[in-house]
């Protein structure tokens, strides 16, 4: 069984490394920010109440966030353990789900520390943009489109995601620094952490550095 968390900064490549680990490690991502952003789109109770968060940079309160946690770890497709992507992010939350895989009988293997300077943070996460007609994502400085503001399916719709701009970038950083860094010295103690740098480095490189970390540098 494979219980893995995924730690770090907003923009350090979480996702990232989440959607690459899924081939070796066979477990799916559970990502708190996907499941918020759908219920964000659908517009439900749960979504309006996480947008006013959302786009002032702040951490959806715990209410919101663990009965979805809850739920989601709960299905079948989980029982062969989970990549916990975006939670927890403060001590509570982290003091809730060792309750949580208590009852269940389970416990996390590792947490992976991802880590990045904040001013390539700044840089990624306010460089990124989405096509409003097909969904492709850009970045202007790493991955630019083929053509100024224009998608390669066509369309000019690229769009900044309201939480991307510098001020709410930074004030999502101070947030991670202030609320959730100390989860590190929580898992540490516990022998969990294990660190990468992700600061100047390729997904790839990132990946294989992940890889080594967890044990299964050597499997297929």
């Amino acid at each position: 069984m494979k219980n893995l968390i995924l730690l770090g900064p907003p923009g350090a490549g979480k996702g990232t490394q989440a959607k690459l680990l899924l081939d070796v490690l066979g477990v799916p991502q559970v990502s708190t920010g996907d499941m918020l952003r759908a219920a964000v789109a659908a517009g439900s109770d749960l979504g309006r109440k996480a947008k006013e968060f959302m786009d002032a940079g702040g951490l959806v309160p715990d209410e919101v966030v663990i009965g979805l946690v809850e739920e989601r770890l709960r299905r079948d497709d989980c029982e062969p353990g989970f990549m916990l992507d975006g939670f927890p992010r403060t001590g509570p939350q982290a003091e809730r789900l060792q309750r949580m895989l208590d009852g269940l009988g389970r416990a996390i293997d590792h947490v992976l520390l991802l880590e990045v300077d904040d001013e390539e943070l700044v840089a990624r996460i306010t460089g990124r943009r989405t096509c409003g007609a097909c969904g492709a994502i850009w970045h202007m400085v790493f991955m630019p489109p083929p053509q100024p503001e224009t998608c390669s399916c066509g369309a000019r719709e690229l769009k900044q995601r309201a939480d991307d701009n510098e001020a709410t970038v930074r004030q999502r950083l101070a947030a991670y620094h202030d609320q959730t860094a100390p989860l590190i010295g929580f898992y540490g103690d516990q022998g969990l952490v294990r660190r990468i740098s992700g600061t100047g480095k390729t997904p790839a490189e990132v990946f294989a550095a992940a890889r080594v970390a967890l044990g299964i540098a050597g499997e297929s």
